[in-house]
């Protein structure tokens, strides 16, 4: 498998960490805490996890503008969250973007353990707001079996932890380019038995281009508390109040000409401006928790949630509201054991999803609505069961054994449709059970090396979005994806921790892969393709210059120390991502490169910070150019983009607590397009991202 950039892995290894023993003795020296990986129910750390796995925390989000997620996730290799429009976003995890021309698709999201995907297979990521978010762990590839179906990988999405001790009020505002103006509270306080945090975040942005200003309300709050010596309670609500405008893709001529231009009106059509595109939402979404511990081995923890939103989308051709409510609910059972003397974990459960939605389409009349074109009744269910063992064998080998048994069910009753069917008709869809395992071997050398292989499956339906597009049609002959990915791994650390690494090969293999394609009206309409090859190598490396470690009081359990000095930090992931059989239009396909997805990407920087408060962490991303249709006769150029975010954070006396910053994003005005259009009609691929953008702010804390 070739690899162009070789020496990117080594770029940090001759860095020595004498420079960190050299230091003044006023700290005591001590090591950092390992990442602890939730995802797979089991608590392990992240060496003892026989899966690709990325974890990133309030730190790396910190790193970069506090205005979006992108960068911060872009850190992980495999994983490119893009923004196609002002908070438009699409998450891909080793090339799912396949099937995300807009939104959040192939991926299963939750938000404290809630599933933020929807029942219909959707997931409006817009929803989060950066200053909410306090960790995120990403599963890569079909190896979340505990999460039921799917073929692209999940992400866990958790807010901050609040302390025990501490109770703290903070207000922030922000400043910058394009217009931006942003501003957060938050309130918070904890004991050693509770905690409850309240978070308001604001932000409008007038944006890079036309037609695309931003607006975005986000409250949430979460309590947790200890009701009992076996019982645990916790609630979460979140409630998102957005509106942005869509400009809409440009072709190659007119992202030359003018890439802050939207898109413009033509003798066919007229363009976003003349018909006020936006995407409006409302949305609320409250979830309980309750964890029972039956005794030291035994543990059950069931959540329940319950979401409604309204939404309303003029585009070129239809305006359409929405109204949707969803519940659903998820039980796991933990059992602790030992089996021929050595631990066995065992982890069963299900999950379970209803969705119902009154979806109404209407001409759109310059953003106005106009006459109803139909009315759909929309159903879904959906639900797995899951089971999972984890022994630890000997020769510190463990091996894991999952599968969930996965059902999904649409229904799509018409009760008006004005242009050809008065009556109404019923659609139902109905995908037989299928059964998704997973088995992984992994073998821990030592406490600071680790590798392991894992073999998994997945089945991932058709989306509602994918069955009903935006122009009315139906498509019921739309399958479900099917794949199996072959996987090996290693991850571990030198120099007493000062030098860690992880790497990882795998080979992703689908049938019945889902491709979109979008038409001269910009509605997009998905198909089956035969199969594709989806190949790569995935790389992370990050290595202290030199470093101060002090111990920080009143902190929770799993934090309890924090690290001063300069890091550097790299990720890298190269992709050999292709289409196996597949026939389109009377041509062959076979072996081209799959549709939107990059050769190589990389990610970089440092990041330093000092005791009297100062901290600068500079970075670059790297994309390689990238094929913008099926048939490989269109590309976008590759593009290097540079950044860096720095400032002072220090307490003033016993309470106060400031935090001054600024950044720049896009510091060499780089033009590109992040989230591009595919197989777009009429040459209308483009995306333009800002270009050279600034920002500033500060934040100040009272604590006691």
């Amino acid at each position: 498998m070739p690899f162009r950039y070789p020496f990117l892995l080594l770029l940090w290894l001759p860095l020595l960490p004498a420079r960190a023993q050299t230091r003044p003795d006023t700290t005591r020296a001590v090591a950092l805490p390992e990442a602890t990986v939730t995802g797979y129910g089991q608590r392990l750390p992240l060496r003892r996890t026989a899966a690709a796995v990325g974890v990133i925390g309030a730190h790396v989000i910190e790193q970069f503008s506090p205005t979006a997620l992108t960068q911060a996730v872009n850190t992980l290799p495999g994983v490119r969250l893009e923004e196609r429009a002002t908070a438009s976003y699409r998450l891909s995890i080793r090339g799912s973007t396949l099937r995300s021309p807009f939104g959040v698709r192939n991926v299963k999201v939750y938000y404290n353990g809630i599933s933020f995907t929807e029942a219909g297979g959707s997931t409006p990521l817009n929803l989060l707001d950066p200053a909410i978010i306090g960790r995120l762990e990403v599963l890569k590839g079909p190896a979340g079996s505990v999460y039921g179906a799917g073929t692209g990988g999940v992400a866990l999405f958790g807010t901050p932890a609040v302390a025990a001790g501490v109770s703290r009020v903070a207000a922030g505002a922000t400043v910058g380019s394009y217009g931006l103006r942003r501003s957060t509270i938050a309130a918070e306080t904890g004991s050693a038995t509770s905690s409850i945090r309240a978070q308001y975040a604001h932000q409008s942005l007038d944006g890079y281009r036309q037609q695309s200003a931003l607006q975005r309300d986000v409250f949430a709050l979460d309590a947790r508390t200890v009701a009992g010596p076996k019982t645990t309670l916790a609630a979460h609500l979140l409630y998102t109040d957005i509106s942005y405008q869509l400009p809409g893709g440009l072709t190659r001529a007119q992202l030359a000409a003018d890439p802050r231009q939207a898109r413009p009106s033509t003798a066919a059509a007229p363009g976003t401006v003349a018909q006020r595109a936006f995407y409006a939402s409302r949305t609320g979404l409250l979830g309980l928790t309750h964890e029972y511990r039956f005794s030291e081995k035994l543990e059950l923890q069931t959540t329940l949630y319950g979401s409604g939103t309204v939404i309303r989308t003029p585009y070129l051709v239809d305006y359409e509201r929405n109204t949707g409510v969803g519940l659903g609910g998820r039980t796991a059972l933990s059992y602790r054991t030992a089996l021929a003397g050595r631990v066995l974990r065992l982890q069963g459960g299900g999950e379970f999803q209803a969705g119902f939605t009154d979806g109404r389409s209407y001409q759109s009349n310059g953003g106005t609505p106009g006459a109803l074109r139909y009315d759909d009744e929309i159903t879904t269910t959906t639900g797995f069961a899951f089971a999972q063992a984890d022994y630890e064998l000997p020769a510190s080998f463990q091996l894991t054994v999952a599968a969930s048994y996965n059902r999904l069910r649409h229904r799509i009753a018409r009760v008006s449709d004005a242009a050809t069917n008065p009556d109404g008709y019923e659609f139902s869809r109905d995908f037989r059970p299928v059964v998704s395992p997973r088995v992984a071997l992994l073998r821990e050398f030592s406490p600071s090396m680790s590798v392991y292989a894992s073999v998994s499956t997945g089945f991932s339906p058709p989306t509602t979005d994918e069955i009903r597009t935006s122009d009315g049609r139906l498509n019921s002959e739309l399958q479900a994806e099917r794949g199996t990915s072959y996987e090996v791994g290693a991850r571990g650390s030198f120099f007493r921790n000062n030098l860690t690494y992880e790497i990882n090969l795998f080979d992703l293999e689908l049938r019945q892969t889902i491709v979109s394609s979008t038409t001269d009206q910009g509605t997009v309409v998905f198909r089956n393709t035969g199969s594709t090859h989806q190949r790569g190598l995935e790389a992370a490396l990050s290595s202290w210059l030199w470093r101060e470690v002090e111990e920080i009081p009143n902190l929770p359990d799993n934090v309890q120390t924090t690290g001063r000095g300069l890091r550097a930090w790299a990720s890298y992931a190269y992709n050999d991502f292709r289409f196996g059989s597949y026939a389109s239009g009377g041509a062959d396909l076979s072996g081209n490169r799959l549709t939107g997805t990059a050769p190589h990407t990389l990610s970089a920087g440092l990041d330093f910070s000092q005791r009297l408060g100062f901290y600068l962490s500079p970075s670059l991303s790297h994309q390689a150019r990238i094929v913008l249709n099926d048939a490989n006769t269109e590309e976008a150029a590759g593009y290097w983009v540079f950044g860096a975010r720095g400032g002072w954070r220090h307490p003033l006396g016993r309470h106060l607590e400031t935090n001054v910053y600024a950044g720049i994003d896009n510091a060499t005005n780089r033009r590109y397009s992040l989230g591009n259009d595919l197989n777009a009609f009429g040459g209308r691929y483009f995306q333009p991202a800002p270009g050279r953008a600034w920002y500033g702010g500060a934040q100040l804390s009272w604590r006691w």
